[in-house]
């Protein structure tokens, strides 16, 4: 092997708009050697959402069954496609780690599960590499949360000796991880993200997703809407806590738009708001001495939700990932990237003090080449 051993991480988010494909080498120094997104076939995407978006979503066991396959061809896909772009021979590859896609997250439930699909069986049979797979349920089976598990990547290379920061992850649900200069890193899902604008811009015709942020800077946010938005009892419960769009879905939004719906721009700048505010108190409720927030995610691209949260967060400056090395477009295929490294060495993945699991636990399952 010429150098040393690079790992690939892929996922796709909560928004199932695209699979992140990293490489990444991990010494001497955290680098970042590729990096592409890959976007779904629009009838694969259109089944995902369709039942991730619809809690009672009727799917017979062969449905499932076509359904994980499809995923796990596009993840492999993904995987043999940034290899052949970087001109590398897999062989310098130790290993994928796949996070797959969700399609549930219930950590409450009685029993709590959580589900991502995309075989790794495939993955590794069409690629020739080693994959790691199904990082969460070993977590949820520990009594936590499953959720978030990149906050002990953040913690090994975003975090400071120098001041307390937070990471926030901007994906289809928004997330935050607390890394104060001394004690435990803490992380959370604070709320919708783009999954909810996403998904009002995709019921209005108005595109799969705001990308540039015209529509919501078009808006002018409703407070009434967003006084029944910020009641819901999720965003007072403390951490641990996870969520995702079987909660946080269109159902749920026009559920509370009272006498009249708001109109596409509004309701988009009601959604911005919504992120920036419940983000904001949850700083300031669990780590009020934060002095710098770096964000990452897809949500990084739409200025009007930058600038509303930025505003809601200050005076404590609000940057990306990429002002300190790390690029916040594929910060998360790179944290799976980073934790299938750390099952193969036999180190736990997860901390306790994040997911509320009973204790720390080597993630995910091997599918050896």
């Amino acid at each position: 092997m010429a150098g040393p051993a690079l790992y690939l991480g892929l996922i796709s988010g909560t928004s199932a708009d695209a699979i992140d494909a990293a490489l990444v080498a991990f010494e001497p120094t955290l680098r970042l050697v590729a990096a592409r997104a890959f976007h779904y076939e629009p009838e694969l995407r259109a089944e995902i959402l369709r039942l991730a978006q619809t809690p009672d979503a009727g799917m017979t066991l062969d449905d499932a069954g076509a359904l994980d396959a499809k995923i796990g061809e596009a993840f492999a896909s993904a995987a043999r496609s940034l290899i052949a772009d970087s001109g590398l021979d897999r062989a310098e590859i130790r290993a994928i780690g796949s996070h797959g896609q969700t399609l549930r997250h219930r950590p409450r439930a009685n029993p709590a599960f959580t589900l991502q699909w995309g075989d790794p069986s495939r993955i590794v049979e069409r690629t020739g590499i080693t994959t790691v797979a199904d990082f969460r349920r070993r977590d949820v089976a520990a009594g936590g949360q499953g959720a978030p598990l990149a906050p002990a990547f953040h913690a090994a290379f975003l975090s400071s000796a120098d001041e307390d920061r937070a990471v926030l992850n901007l994906g289809g649900i928004a997330n935050l991880t607390l890394l104060p200069r001394q004690g435990a890193t803490r992380g959370f899902d604070t709320g919708p993200a783009n999954a909810l604008l996403d998904a009002w811009c995709l019921a209005h015709g108005a595109g799969a997703f705001d990308g540039d942020g015209a529509i919501t800077a078009a808006g002018v946010p409703d407070a009434a809407l967003l006084e029944r938005l910020l009641a819901d009892p999720w965003f007072a419960e403390t951490a641990p806590k996870s969520t995702g769009r079987e909660q946080f879905q269109l159902d749920w939004f026009r559920a509370r738009f009272g006498a009249s719906a708001p109109s596409l721009a509004d309701g988009a700048a009601t959604l911005a708001r919504l992120t920036a505010i419940t983000v904001a108190e949850a700083l300031r409720r669990d780590a009020p001495g934060t002095g710098r927030v770096l964000a990452c995610g897809g949500g990084v691209h739409n200025p009007a939700l930058m600038r509303a949260i930025a505003e809601a967060l200050a005076p404590v400056p609000l940057e990306t990932t990429a002002t300190h090395g790390v690029d916040p477009d594929f910060l998360e295929a790179m944290a799976f990237a980073w934790l299938a490294r750390e099952t193969l060495a036999g180190r736990p993945g997860n901390r306790p003090e994040v997911t509320g699991a009973r204790g720390a636990r080597v993630l995910g399952a091997i599918y050896p080449a």
